[in-house]
This record gives structure tokens, sequence and C-alpha cells, in this order.
């Protein structure tokens, strides 16, 4: 059977820093279990998921998600981390169902007073070709626009398929502004906007999924239970994504 769709989840867990200000690693895991992996997803990317500062290092334990996901840690590489220490990429990491091919992975870096980065894998499954990038972009907008500017002119080098997006964008405007411009980008990245942040008491959408297909992001919803609002200062993004 053709895919035709795509279940996908962003979560910034703020470096395992929860609502209550506790670093509590074994909470996160413990949500990720009870209240993600039976979404059964598809792509699962989370971003601030190493430490802040050099050397980045790790906070998580990658098996122990993937025993609990069903999901492929993609950072098996040492060139798809930032260092020997850091499971990701400035705290980016992401993993994907097993049914995906990979035919291609990268790391992008991002300019900006704290340092920034996108993670992108290119893939197959069923036959379609898909791109997944992952990002956490800056607070400062004008950086943001230049970033995604970056993020751009790195699609442009590379061979055309569906790219989906998704992050912590910490775009606050469900607009999304210049960031997000057909002209700056080089493709008209959309999504809907719904508010991830403060977890206990959304306002913000700063977390996205967005891809180029129009109407392509559907059911997308900040998902919010005591777990979830308890363990990060941002919710979870979920949305279902139309593949073609």
């Amino acid at each position: 059977m053709r895919l035709t769709r795509l279940t996908c989840a962003t979560w910034n867990i703020h470096r395992a820093k929860g609502a209550d200000k506790r670093v509590d690693p074994d909470r996160i895991h413990r949500t990720i279990a009870a209240d993600l992996a039976p979404l059964r997803l598809d792509v699962l990317a989370l971003q601030e998921a190493d430490g802040e500062c050099r050397p980045h290092a790790r906070i998580l334990d990658m098996r122990r998600i993937q025993a609990d996901t069903g999901l492929v840690y993609q950072h098996d590489q040492h060139a798809m981390r930032w260092g020997s220490q850091s499971d990701g990429f400035l705290g980016t990491i992401l993993f994907l169902h097993p049914l995906f091919e990979v035919t291609h992975r990268d790391v992008v870096d991002l300019p900006g007073h704290c340092h920034r980065g996108a993670v992108v894998v290119e893939t197959l499954r069923d036959g379609v070709d898909m791109r997944i990038l992952s990002t956490h972009l800056s607070l400062f907008q004008p950086l943001r626009v230049i970033q995604m500017r970056i993020i751009g002119q790195y699609l442009r080098r590379r061979p055309k398929m569906q790219t989906i997006l998704l992050g912590d964008l910490n775009e606050w405007r469900p607009w999304g502004g210049l960031m997000f411009h057909r002209r700056l980008v080089g493709q008209k990245l959309a999504g809907p906007a719904r508010a991830t942040f403060p977890s206990r008491r959304p306002l913000l959408p700063l977390d996205r999924i967005m891809t180029d297909r129009p109407d392509g992001v559907f059911d997308a919803q900040a998902m919010s239970t005591p777990n979830l609002r308890m363990a990060s200062d941002h919710l979870p993004l979920i949305a279902s994504v139309k593949v073609s």
C-alpha cells in the first residue's frame, strides 16, 4: 500500500528542565513512553536534547527512546553529532520509522549569538522521496530570517523532493513573517500554527510542522497531558503530513 501520510511530532524538552525547574531526564523518558510512543509516530524531532554549552553533552538514553518508540536514531555517524559527547547536533535529535530508507544525511551550521543548526535526512519510503529537516532557530527575528535563508540555499543544492520542516522555530506570529517567504526560502513552506509555549498556559506557536505541499499538514495539535505540562516548558506539537 502506497504511503499517503506521516504522523510527526516535534518537542523542545528544554534540556529536561521541567516546569518545576528540576532537571529530570528520567521524567522525559517516562513521558515519551507514556504519551508519545502510543501515537505510533513516523517522525520524532527533539530540540534542546543535549547540553546547552560545550561539549553539548548527552542528556538522554537514545537506546531507551528507540526501544520505547520503535523509531530509529539518526545520529549514529559521528558527522551527525556536534561532538563525541553529544547525541545530536546542537541539541536537535531526529528519530524516524524503520521503514524509511535513508539516502542522505547532513547537518547545517546556522549563525547566531547562540550557535544553531539543522539536521537533514533524505529518505525513500514506499517509493516516495522525502526530506525531513529539523532545527531550532534563534529567538531574534532578524537572525531567524538569515537562518531560514541559509536553509533555503542548502535546499537549492539538493535534489527536488517533498520537504518536511519541523522544530522549535521560535516564530510567535501565526503568519510567520518574512522567514517563511517563498522568495527567501526558495519554496513555500506552510503548516497550521498551534500554541505550544509556555506549556502550563500555551499562548505562542513557537513549534511548527510544515511542508511544501499545499494543505500538506493537517490534524495539528499541541498535545497536553499532566506529564507533558510538567516535563518541559514547551508542549509537543503533533500533526499528520500528506505525502505526495
